[in-house]
């Protein structure tokens, strides 16, 4: 049993507002739409069988171009959705998530700590290879899921990766559930 899942982190969104909690109601900038829909070509041509994502607006307005270009719905399910912080959108967001990086077990309270974000990733990820097997599952997330995902397959994925990672970005997976692969 195998299934290709091509992560994608979203296309460049409006920022968050400092001060408030996290909007996953966030639109794409004009810049995202555009990446999203050039996007399209490339994911489309991976033959994907099946378009999942975040309900997040962000992830799932990603991946909806190609879902539409391929004939598929867009399904979204809770299990892909953002890291859960518990921080608040703040200028000095790096510092906090790089502390996290350096201790992933380091946990705010009412939140997750990285290491749970990746048990939490992982499974997801098992659960569309069994769902889908032998099929191309095309994933919108985001850009601390797609990295602690990637950081619980193969070493070396640390905060400067996941800070950099582009928007949008495609990575994509063999998955033999239990035996995640980066392809």
């Amino acid at each position: 049993m195998s299934c290709d899942i091509v992560l994608v982190r979203h296309a460049e969104s409006v920022p968050p507002s400092p001060g408030k909690p996290e909007d996953p109601d966030r639109p794409l900038t004009a810049a995202g739409v555009a990446a999203a829909e050039q996007l399209a070509h490339e994911l489309v041509a991976m033959n994907p069988t099946a378009v999942v994502s975040s309900p997040y607006r962000r992830a799932a307005a990603t991946v909806a171009p190609a879902a539409r270009r391929a004939g598929l719905e867009v399904t979204t399910r809770w299990e892909l959705r953002e890291w859960d912080s518990g921080l608040e959108p703040t200028p000095d967001y790096a510092a906090h998530y790089e502390r996290s990086w350096a201790d992933p077990d380091f946990v705010r309270p009412d939140a997750e700590s990285l290491r749970q974000l990746t048990v939490r990733a992982m499974a997801a990820v098992d659960r569309l290879a069994e769902e889908h097997d032998g099929g191309v599952v095309l994933v919108g997330s985001h850009g601390t899921f797609v990295s602690r995902l990637l950081a619980g397959i193969r070493p070396g994925i640390d905060w400067p990766f996941s800070r950099d990672m582009p928007m949008p970005a495609v990575h994509r997976l063999k998955i033999h559930p239990g035996r995640t692969s980066e392809r």
